[in-house]
């Protein structure tokens, strides 16, 4: 035990010596380290982010404060082990100034000790679970959190007709987090969640758990599942005729995903959710932000990721410049709290306590516009602290 402890001791103290070392070797660029699934399950989480960021960069320079700007790309494939050891290797061989990225929650959470010691910020531009700023003091997160918007749907249901559910989420932990808080609210306004599922996170098969959601007759299905994995819901639902057996979905916004939305055909029409961010925003920002990504990357609509990528390298640029090119992670990391400004998806800041993102969440209907799909925006709780947080 005691060789393993000073083995890992070695290990950490050689990370924190390579840091101090790294501003010296080559002070003239400010390097991000971007971990990102490009490939697998969760591609489309990796493609978006990427997209993004570099259209970021395109529109903005890639020089700051004097320093150019380098975005190093790695793909994890969304396995937590491949995230810490390309974490690791970012840190101390290319000696990156920030790490950003995590396409899922365990990538985050396997890199945060890392970040930790490293006194290296690191940009959460995508998982999405309330606890991951919570893992380290250098966490700083651009993205969302189940909580945010979960909450927003457990209000509007029971309003609107919907009297009982089953819910059926991803399991790890952003699925849990969708059925806690949506479960807590939808049972505080007067609704009954009739049983609660949760489908393996990997190699899904929806099949069985929407049979016996058809068997057990809710007035809707509340569903989140992982950015990507919507479409293959949405197909099965659809196949099984629930929509027609009288079970409305209501759902995350992950599951209407921009990005896979035109592919679920009309059967998709109609679906409320909840979210932070549609393509569909009408604000001037977001038309112009759409209308460039979208030049930039013609077959590809931007989605939530996306946002998550553009607004995470808008906090990391903002904190160069405020430290002048002079700063260190604990420098950066001052500066990207408490950050305020307007995103694509609306009005957001920066909460300089928990690090993590205040922001507007939107209740969206499924419609056509122009021949394509879209999440119309109907309604919006602005604001919104993750609820996660709360106490």
């Amino acid at each position: 035990m005691q060789r393993r402890q000073l083995i890992q001791t070695a290990g950490l103290t050689a990370l924190a010596l390579s840091m101090s070392l790294a501003s010296a070797q080559d002070s003239s660029k400010f390097k991000i380290g971007l971990i990102l699934p490009m490939t697998g399950q969760q591609a489309s989480t990796g493609r978006q982010i990427e997209a993004a960021a570099r259209l970021y960069m395109a529109q903005n320079g890639d020089t700051v404060a004097g320093k150019k700007i380098e975005l190093i790309v790695k793909d994890d494939v969304a396995t937590p082990d491949v995230t810490k050891r390309l974490a690791q290797e970012l840190i101390v061989n290319d000696k990156v100034n920030v790490i950003a990225g995590f396409g899922v929650t365990p990538a985050a959470l396997a890199a945060a000790p890392l970040a930790t010691q490293s006194k290296t910020p690191q940009v959460v531009m995508a998982a999405a679970t309330s606890s991951i700023t919570e893992a380290s003091p250098y966490i700083v997160r651009s993205s969302f959190t189940l909580p945010q918007v979960s909450v927003a749907m457990g209000d509007w249901a029971p309003k609107n007709g919907v009297k009982s559910v089953v819910t059926l989420v991803a399991d790890y932990g952003p699925g849990n987090d969708a059925e806690k808080f949506f479960t807590e609210r939808f049972q505080l306004n007067g609704g009954k969640v009739v049983e609660k599922l949760r489908v393996p996170l990997r190699n899904p098969d929806f099949a069985p758990f929407l049979q016996k959601v058809r068997d057990l007759k809710p007035d809707a299905l509340f569903v989140f599942v992982p950015s990507g994995a919507g479409a293959a819901v949405m197909k099965q639902f659809l196949e099984r005729g629930m929509d027609k057996a009288g079970i409305r979905m209501i759902a995350t916004g992950d599951v209407t995903d921009d990005d896979q939305l035109n592919d679920m055909g009309d059967g998709a029409l109609g679906v409320v959710t909840s979210h932070h961010y549609s393509a569909a925003h009408p604000s001037p920002t977001n038309k112009k932000f759409v209308e460039a990504f979208q030049k930039a990357n013609p077959k590809m609509r931007p989605n939530f990721m996306a946002v998550g990528g553009y607004d995470g390298m808008r906090v990391i640029y903002e904190a160069l410049k405020a430290t002048k090119g002079q700063g260190g992670g604990d420098a950066l990391l001052a500066a990207m709290k408490g950050q305020i400004f307007e995103s694509p998806r609306g009005p957001v800041y920066i909460d300089a306590q928990t690090r993590d993102i205040v922001q507007d969440v939107y209740l969206r209907k499924v419609e056509k516009k122009d021949g394509q799909l879209y999440n119309v925006e109907f309604d919006v709780i602005k604001g919104v602290r993750d609820p996660g947080k709360a106490k």
